[in-house]
């Protein structure tokens, strides 16, 4: 059961202002010494930094397509629970989600599970009493979303919000801030959104304590809070890694070798190295087994639900910066590479050879390695012409078109985190394309929008573009981690 007070923070279209204003409503309460919970509606990894932040907590994405509606509220009320509120941006317009699919992974639906009001943010620099008409629209579309206020951003005047206000009378739904047109908050972008905190954490800090000071100046704050305390209660559990990895069936072992040549004799039946197949052997099924994850500036991409479930699964989480580090961490069993922007930090990751090799390395001892998006870029033999891991008999490079949306997929092989057939479900979101060459099994069936294979299956390697959320298949850490004590 979960009563913790929420607001979701929505806007008709994307560019509003959500950002600013859900950033800075956290970062406002948190000032007055409240403990906010933050919540991102939808896939992106950006915004959680900066409204972690704002708030010193952990950001959680809330994604009904990745997990599933039915796990919604429960990742909610994990990041919730002890909080005195929780705020939720939303994603796009508010009733806008997966392609096809209706309201699945809208704001709108995402309200609905959490029953809490919401907050409409609207950009009203180029209207004024027309603003009544848009705001009932949105009011009225479905009832069962209670549109419990609005915020005007971008308001010219004091003539302007006069009017504004006016109509909003009209409408019924009362006016809970008005942020003036200043300038723009320094949150610079580039080719995939906003630039991520860790690359520019000082001048993050300032940019979140300026919206802070704007949301706190132009918004009825015990407004806001009267409002996000009346939201229904929540009658669910909260999402507890360790209690899902034991109601979850165990992952099959041993996993059978997918490469394109047949298993080195050396080797014992999941390609393990011999040298470290002995120790592996006598390891305890309890015991904890090292597991890198890559951190930094190029790889911020992150649901903080992995780590917590490779930890519950028996993995130490051990977090590395491929920019600085020369050798991955000691006792290293196992390496987790997620997203990022490597394509910007190319040359940096290529000068660091002593660590490429030491990946390469690992992966050729038949050690597990999960790598998502720019973790397939580093493992490539090159990005963008720079020498990388040579993992992957691949090359990669930045490109004009971006590939971005859902997916649905099938595990097309065996691998170190899914048994062919598996079914799960991710999100593409990437400038790069990789040319294959040879020696490796494809990861991946790509259903929508067009039938595909994509990714790789070599060895203990599995690299892939599909950036996957673990909570909505837990037995992916589960068998991660034991695949490290078994090779």
């Amino acid at each position: 059961m979960s009563s913790v007070p929420r607001l979701v923070i929505a806007a008709p279209s994307s560019g509003s202002g959500k950002t600013t204003v859900a950033t800075g409503l956290m970062a406002a309460f948190a000032a007055r010494g409240l403990t906010v919970s933050p919540h991102k509606v939808g896939p992106d990894y950006i915004d959680p930094g900066y409204h972690a932040l704002a708030t010193g907590r952990v950001g959680r994405n809330l994604d009904a397509y990745l997990c599933g509606p039915e796990l919604v509220g429960p990742l909610f009320a994990r990041g919730a629970r002890g909080c005195d509120l929780a705020v939720v941006e939303g994603v796009m317009g508010m009733f806008d989600g997966a392609a096809g699919e209706g309201e699945l992974a809208s704001t709108a639906q995402v309200a609905k599970l959490l029953r809490a009001p919401v907050v409409l943010v609207v950009d009203a620099s180029s209207q004024s009493r027309s603003v009544a008409a848009l705001v009932h629209g949105f009011a009225s579309w479905d009832p069962e979303v209670r549109v419990g206020g609005v915020i005007l951003n971008k308001v010219a005047s004091d003539r302007h919000e006069a009017l504004l206000r006016e109509a909003l009378d009209a409408a019924g739904v009362p006016v809970l801030g008005v942020l003036r047109r200043v300038p723009q908050v320094d949150t610079p972008s580039r080719h995939l959104g906003l630039v991520p905190v860790a690359e520019r954490r000082g001048a993050a800090v300032e940019a979140v304590a300026a919206m802070g000071a704007q949301v706190s100046a132009g918004c009825d704050l015990e407004g806001l809070m009267a409002l996000a305390r009346s939201a229904g209660a929540l009658s669910c559990a909260a999402w507890d890694a360790a209690e899902v990895l034991a109601s979850s069936p165990p992952p099959p072992l041993p996993v059978p070798f997918l490469g394109a040549a047949p298993p080195d004799p050396r080797f014992g039946p999941e390609g393990a190295s011999s040298s470290n197949a002995g120790q592996a052997d006598h390891a305890h099924p309890d015991s904890k087994v090292t597991v890198a994850v890559a951190g930094g500036p190029a790889f911020t991409f992150s649901y903080a639900e992995h780590a917590e479930l490779l930890t519950a699964a028996g993995a130490e989480v051990v977090v590395f910066d491929p920019l600085r580090d020369e050798q991955l961490p000691d006792g290293t069993r196992g390496l987790v590479i997620g997203g990022g922007f490597p394509e910007v930090y190319a040359a940096e990751l290529s000068a660091n050879e002593p660590l490429r090799k030491a990946v390469g390395a690992l992966a050729e001892s038949g050690a597990p390695v999960a790598a998502e998006c720019a973790g397939l870029l580093y493992l490539c033999r090159e990005l963008d012409g720079r020498p990388m891991c040579g993992v992957l008999d691949a090359t990669a490079r930045m490109s004009e078109r971006l590939t971005l949306g859902y997916r649905d997929a099938v595990a097309l092989s065996d691998s170190v985190l899914a048994v062919a057939g598996t079914r799960m479900r991710g999100h593409e979101f990437h400038r790069t394309v990789v040319e294959p060459g040879s020696g490796a099994a494809p990861a991946w069936g790509v259903r929508a929008p067009e039938r595909r294979v994509e990714g790789f299956v070599q060895q203990g390697v599995h690299a892939s573009y599909l950036h996957t959320h673990w909570a909505a298949e837990p037995g992916v850490a589960r068998r991660f981690v034991e695949r490290c004590r078994t090779s």
